[in-house]
């Protein structure tokens, strides 16, 4: 069995199955795909491979500073005392364990993340179809396609219905190519000319297929092209790119201050090796390299923990865009609904019919067009599979004992128009005793004008078109969903699908109500929307009255407020007029895919950071140009997922509220790590800086610095990402776009605190120097020690105070705390450490100085917290 470099496009549909071993009707056997997955590998492209774990801790090492820190401890070893090389050393490994740890972590949740976003495909094994993942299929399988898919391999198709598809990713060609099964006479022949042949990475653009797999990864046309393929560099977000940058000044600043401290040492007179060790020591601990590091851990394991809240994001920008969004447009169908769409009218015959059906004509017909003019399909036992609204339909013609498995049987298809956003219809073609009859289904407004008589229990009888409207308006109004349908009788079956004349003179046969009733979760989360600032707009294709019904209840829509516009309404108004009534639509019905890019761009153009949700071909634009683009996991095509920015694993409009709440949260989390590491670093930078200006000795030793780093950035740092979303998260407007990272007096609080703590710090020292204390560089040690855990814990909330919020509602912060606090402890009072670390025990009156002095700086930011509630400071505009 061979299939690379086989001439597939020029065999028969039958010689292509026949060379695979392959049956086009059942597929293959599982035991069959075991063995040709073990031969033929995984249907993916080779990617470069992940740097191993060795590596990413090696890297850890790589930075200018940390070498060159390394080298002095060992230059100071050799000349001096090896147990301060030593102690150097192994903080400077416990500081890369910690930065390898994260990292670590951060990458495996990317790869899950990547695992999960992973591409599914249709396929049909042993005779049943099955949905697996794209890389599982092999060479062989028989798959299923439809509009929105990514091509999973290279297919020779076996039956098509209007297919065409999408090759502009591999061939350049922006016009869909229109594809048959039909075998090709020539041998030689370029890619885009091969019409019965699907490539991997292409896009279903209309229609439907069943094709054979004959080459998989790297042997397919893709694969075969892969390294010439440019690898896009790793989108970084805009809060990593300020940061990168704001971190490359804080650097510059920091090394300039760290070069004068030698410079007024040496003036000074200090030991020449002792003010290199202790600048470099200060440059280490102060540079803040790992910033824009910390931003990507916090976003992707951000993103994996959203996971379980049912939203996969696929681009980290996301994750910050979330806290900025204004408008939130939503499909009405399967994510404001429960996507339950079940049947709970039927009207025929001018009767309305909730209980079942009539007996006769033309009861009979209809339910006849319901069952086969569907592609959702009843398995061996009876369960329908396919579509929400379509597999309503079968099922109840099924219950009224209009089984679609019989009646395929009896009236095989024999040709389809596929439905699509424009004609909003389709039709479909069967061959039964009489000859052929064709079957129409559509929205009434896009069926009626084609129907030319009705169906009644007496015969074919004139229609009258204004009547039948005013009965759909008035099922709409109830909350249904109304469908028409319609037939038309043929001599023969036409000899190519053209709606234009195919569609046109037909019998009027009823109306189906169909019903989606409201999830239950969506009332609460659009009143979360409304407290949070956000506007929740609903799109749907239903009737207007139908989304009026559903969008009252929902509290979409108010007596008072917001307004109801159709797709018509919509086409007649250019984006300027449209720009004037944007804001205030809250429904949007008879809507075209088409015209949500449209919505999207008004919105922007007024200042708005919009999601758009969607799950069709037509919706990519749509979802490719919001701020936040959300795709459908259950029900959406493989195009919308690829082109969105987040996928609602249970394509609930709820989930982007829960996303839209630990965006924020996140973003606060991320804020308070930059308050606490820049205040703290700077109150490294500013107690050794300033010491020598107050005619103080060098405060505190390279092995000190380095410590009082290790302790107070790693654990402390990484327990902020855990704290809980700050009280009335969801009550407060949408952070604007363009706010900078430091507003709401975030830089005047890193300035005034890091003053402070280094003041107390230096205030400690003059104080025990001038009482004749020894252990004054122990004191000041520790009061920064101490001070920088007294204001992580002061800026777990930006305005509450943590009296109210309480000391255990982040556990993990909480054991952080103590535990860095017994560690300090033991750098006083365990003799081991007092030589490494070069301290002395303190005396209990000395311990509750520097407690008394550390405590100052959490008071301080309670009080700063205080007039912040007050509104007294920082108050926005």
């Amino acid at each position: 069995m061979q299939t690379s470099d086989q001439l597939w496009h020029t065999l028969s549909t039958e010689a292509a199955a026949a060379a695979l071993h392959s049956e086009r009707s059942a597929g293959l056997s599982a035991a069959e795909v075991a063995l040709r997955r073990e031969r033929f590998g995984p249907n993916a492209l080779q990617e470069v491979v992940a740097r191993p774990m060795w590596r990413m801790l090696l890297d850890q090492f790589t930075d200018f500073m940390i070498v060159v820190l390394i080298v002095a401890a060992i230059i100071s070893g050799i000349v001096g005392d090896v147990g301060d090389t030593i102690a150097i050393v192994v903080i400077v490994i416990l500081n890369a364990v910690i930065g390898f740890i994260q990292e670590y972590r951060a990458e495996r949740a990317m790869a899950s993340l990547k695992r999960m976003a992973e591409a599914s495909a249709q396929v049909v094994r042993d005779g049943q179809i099955e949905t697996v993942s794209a890389s599982a299929l092999v060479p062989g399988d028989i798959v299923l396609l439809e509009a929105g898919n990514v091509i999973p391999a290279d297919l020779r198709i076996m039956e098509a219905a209007r297919l065409r598809i999408d090759e502009s990713a591999l061939t350049g060609e922006s016009v869909a190519v229109e594809k048959h099964s039909q075998a090709l006479e020539a041998v030689e022949l370029p890619l885009g000319d091969k019409t019965n042949m699907a490539f991997k990475g292409t896009i279903v653009t209309y229609g439907r297929a069943r094709g054979l797999v004959v080459a998989t990864g790297m042997q397919s046309e893709l694969g075969k092209i892969a390294t010439l393929l440019e690898e896009s560099g790793e989108m970084r977000t805009p809060m990593q790119r300020r940061l990168a940058e704001l971190g490359k000044r804080l650097a510059i600043a920091a090394l300039g201050i760290c070069v004068l401290v030698f410079v007024v040492g040496i003036l000074r007179g200090e030991p020449l090796l002792l003010m290199f060790m202790t600048a470099i020591s200060l440059a280490v601990a102060a540079i803040p390299s790992a910033l824009p590091a910390v931003v990507t851990i916090s976003l992707a394991l951000g993103a994996h923990k959203m996971v379980k809240q049912h939203a996969l994001i696929r681009r980290l920008p996301a994750v910050e865009t979330l806290g900025s969004v204004t408008f939130i447009c939503s499909d009405k169908t399967g994510t404001l609904t429960q996507n339950r769409m079940h049947v709970a009218e039927l009207y025929a015959n001018g009767e309305r019919n909730k209980a079942g059906h009539g007996d006769g004509e033309p009861w009979n017909s209809l339910l006849q067009a319901m069952s086969l003019n569907s592609d959702a399909h009843l398995d061996q036992h009876n369960k329908v599979h396919g579509e929400p609204t379509e597999a309503a339909l079968v099922y109840a013609a099924l219950q009224a004992g209009f089984s679609k498995t019989v009646l395929e049987t009896q009236m095989p298809r024999l040709l389809e128009l596929p439905f699509d956003s424009e004609r909003k219809r389709m039709t479909t073609f069967h061959r039964d005793a009489d000859g052929i009859i064709a079957y129409s289904k559509g929205s009434p407004e896009a069926l009626l004008p084609l129907c030319s008589r009705v169906l009644a229990a007496s015969g074919a009888q004139d229609i009258d078109r204004a009547a039948l409207l005013l009965q759909a308006e008035l099922m709409a109004a109830e909350g249904l969903r109304v469908l028409a349908f319609a037939c038309r009788r043929w001599d023969d079956l036409p000899s190519t699908a053209d709606h234009q004349s195919q569609e046109r003179d037909l019998m009027f046969l009823g109306f189906t109500g169909l019903i989606d009733p409201p999830r239950g979760e969506a009332k609460e989360a659009v009143a979360q929307c409304r407290t949070a600032g956000i506007t929740a707009v609903m799109i749907t294709g239903d009737h207007p009255a139908t989304a009026r019904a559903i969008a009252r209840e929902l509290g979409i829509l108010d007596d008072g407020e917001g307004r109801v516009m159709t797709g018509m309404e919509l086409a007649r108004l250019d984006q300027k007029d449209f720009e004037t009534e944007v804001e205030r639509v809250r429904v949007y019905a008879r809507v075209d895919p088409a015209q949500k890019i449209k919505i999207v761009q008004a919105l922007q153009d007024k200042g708005e950071v919009v999601a758009m949700t969607g799950d069709g071909v037509n919706d990519a634009p749509a979802l490719k140009a919001a701020d936040i683009g959300v795709a459908m996991g259950k029900g959406g095509t493989d195009v919308a997922r690829e082109t969105a920015h987040m996928v609602l694993l249970d394509d609930n409009f709820a989930t982007i509220v829960h996303a839209v709440r630990h965006g924020r949260r996140l973003y606060d989390n991320i804020r308070k790590f930059l308050r606490y590491g820049i205040t703290t670093n700077s109150a490294e930078i500013w107690t050794i800086f300033l010491a020598p200006f107050l005619g103080l000795p060098i405060p505190l030793l390279p092995i000190q610095i380095l410590w009082v780093n290790l302790v107070t950035d790693g654990l402390p740092g990484l327990a902020l990402a855990a704290e809980p979303a700050e009280r009335g998260i969801m009550r407060r407007p949408p952070r604007p776009i363009r706010e900078s990272m430091f507003a709401h007096g975030m830089w005047q609080h890193m300035i005034w605190v890091g003053l402070l703590m280094a003041s107390m710090c230096l205030l400690v020292q003059a104080w025990a120097i001038q009482s004749g204390s020894t252990h004054w560089q122990t004191m000041v040690f520790t009061v920064l020690t101490l001070s920088q855990l007294a204001h992580i814990m002061a800026i777990r909330s930006e305005r509450e105070s943590l009296f109210s919020i309480g000391f255990l509602s982040n556990p993990a912060m909480a054991a952080t705390v103590v535990f860095t606090f017994l560690l300090q402890m033991a750098t006083i009072y365990v003799s081991a450490f007092n030589a490494v670390f070069k301290t002395e025990a303190l005396s209990m009156a000395e311990l509750a100085i520097c407690l008394a002095m550390s405590s100052v700086v959490f008071f301080a930011v309670e009080v700063e917290k205080l007039l912040i509630r007050r509104g007294l400071i920082y108050r926005t505009a």
